[in-house]
């Protein structure tokens, strides 16, 4: 488990470095928080691509967990 400015993330740790600050700078650190959220919608955020949706698809299935509406 990483550390985003104090607060204790499990985000998967092969993300790449702008997809991390684009995470971060928004706020998303843990994952329970994505299954608020659409794929659709985390895409909009600048440096996240196909590849980091993939990543954390997967990571949320490995907790039972998946993105809000599945897009």
């Amino acid at each position: 488990m990483s550390m985003f400015n104090g607060t204790e993330s499990d985000l998967p740790s092969g993300l790449s470095n702008p997809a991390l600050r684009a995470l971060q700078g928004a706020g998303y650190v843990q994952l329970q928080q994505f299954t608020k959220l659409t794929e659709s919608e985390l895409l909009k955020l600048h440096g996240l691509g196909p590849k980091t949706i993939v990543q954390l698809r997967s990571a949320l299935a490995e907790k039972g967990l998946t993105f809000a509406g599945k897009s």
